[in-house]
């Protein structure tokens, strides 16, 4: 028995002299999980779901840092503003490596990140708002993206320096210098004439406050932060996100509308045909869904451009002329396939409401509604004529000479004819003569309902009748 005891006494101590102190347990470094997102094509919407759905999987897999690997030149001011806020509102640190290029709405989302990494060489900057032909816009849209700039470099925030009696704050990312990646008549001393767009490169953002280091790779990006054990996650673009991502890009989207808007004229213009309504119908069904599943389109936005289209066909079939019902319907097509491009948040903040957010949709849905009402004018009569599809139309000659008339030739021989009003002509109206029904118009006022006629002569086929 006291052999056992002195035993169990020397195995303890063995195992207490092997155990970890918690403090050396400590020491030891913890592996971090870096979560990689790619931006290396213009900013679209591709870009805001890559990075809304990659965000959401790095907080699902507890990611220490998310790592936007961007080269861009830009792209559309909106989806660039969207991913801004993301960053800025995202409880998980986010760094972007600049690989090369962040120009315009990369720049934008490049300043809202945390930590910035350049490439040897790489530049950021050159933010000025311009159109699809590269023409600058008018200055309410710069005014735009001065502020949104300025408020992305405020929201890195400051440090407060005691010089003196002096209170200095020093930006970590001075506001100014954002402001002069847009506006070429800012000066600032030192840093940019006026005149000029600001455009810095690696080491002019090392200098100025706009990098923290340069790094040729994503390795040396982490050897520049400090951090020796990590392990990378790349988020992998999903074959859905491919097609929404193409779906919604507005130059596909201005294709759907001009489908769905060619496809229900040339179904009103040959009605029975169907491949037009069909590809109508597809290209809506492509054009709402990925929205939808984008979180952009609502049910009453699905609802109004229905109700625009069945205003739209009563007003032709049912409504003779076009007036309030027709024009209606045309508001409420364009309305609804304007609200479906745009993020129904911006109705939610008045204060932060842009005009250029609705107006660059709604330009899009106009212009692509015109050239498929003209596609579909164009196209209709092609296909009408063409030999390729013979009976979509009538193509046969109706001649006069082999016998073929435009009128009922029975009609030619009943002047004189005697009938019964069947109902009121006021002027127009059906008569009776023998056991026939005839349309026919009174000649002089109204004949009331009962009276018996006579038929005074014909026009083009119209029977004109006054009282017996």
């Amino acid at each position: 028995m006291k052999t056992l005891r002195i035993l169990r006494l020397f195995i303890l101590l063995l195992l207490a002299g092997i155990h970890i102190p918690a403090q050396a347990q400590d020491s030891l470094p913890a592996s971090k999980l870096i979560y990689k997102i790619n931006i290396k094509e213009n900013i679209m919407p591709a870009a805001w779901r890559s990075v809304k759905v990659g965000f959401e999987e790095a907080q699902n897999l507890k990611a220490d840092i998310i790592l936007i690997h961007m080269n861009t030149y830009g792209g559309m001011v909106d989806v660039a503003d969207s991913i801004r806020t993301k960053i800025l509102n995202s409880k998980i640190p986010v760094w972007v490596f600049i690989d090369n290029q962040a120009a315009s709405a990369g720049a934008l989302i490049s300043i809202a990140c945390d930590s910035i990494y350049m490439r040897k060489g790489g530049s950021i900057g050159a933010a000025t708002v311009v159109d699809q032909s590269g023409n600058v816009v008018p200055d309410k849209f710069q005014s735009f993206m001065r502020s949104t700039m300025r408020a992305t470099a405020e929201a890195k925030g400051y440090d407060t320096l005691i010089s003196g009696n002096d209170t200095i704050l020093k930006w970590r990312r001075d506001p100014r210098i954002a402001e002069a990646m847009v506006d070429p008549s800012i000066y600032i001393e030192g840093i940019i004439d006026s005149g000029k767009v600001l455009t810095f490169t690696a080491e002019e953002a090392i200098k100025h406050g706009y990098c923290e280091g340069k790094a040729e790779n994503v390795n040396e990006v982490m050897e520049q932060a400090g951090i020796k054990s990590y392990s990378i996650a790349e988020f992998r673009p999903s074959l859905l996100d491919r097609m929404i991502g193409f779906l919604t890009n507005p130059f596909v989207s201005g294709i759907l509308i001009m489908i769905i808007i060619g496809g229900i004229y040339f179904e009103l213009q040959t009605p029975g045909v169907g491949f037009p309504l069909a590809a109508a119908a597809i290209a809506a069904i492509l054009y709402f869904a990925p929205l939808y599943l984008e979180g952009l389109v609502e049910h009453w936005e699905i609802i109004i451009f229905v109700v625009g289209v069945i205003l739209l066909m009563v007003e032709i079939f049912a409504i003779p002329g076009f007036g309030v019902t027709g024009i209606s319907g045309i508001v409420l097509m364009v309305a609804g396939l304007t609200l479906a491009m745009i993020d129904n948040e911006i109705f939610r903040d008045p204060v932060n409401f842009n005009l250029m957010t609705i107006l660059k949709p709604f330009g899009i849905v106009v212009l692509a509604v015109f050239i498929g009402l003209i596609g579909g004018i164009a196209l209709s009569r092609k296909l009408l004529t063409s030999p390729l599809f013979p009976n979509l139309a009538l193509q046969s000659n109706l001649n006069k000479e082999e016998g073929f008339v435009g009128i009922d030739t029975k009609i030619k021989n009943m002047v004189g004819a005697e009938g019964v009003a069947i109902t009121t002509l006021r002027p127009s109206g059906k008569i009776q003569i023998g056991n026939s029904w005839f349309d026919a118009v009174a000649e002089f006022g109204y004949i009331e309902k009962g009276s018996k006629v006579k038929v005074s002569k014909d026009e083009s086929g119209q029977l004109y009748v006054v009282k017996a």
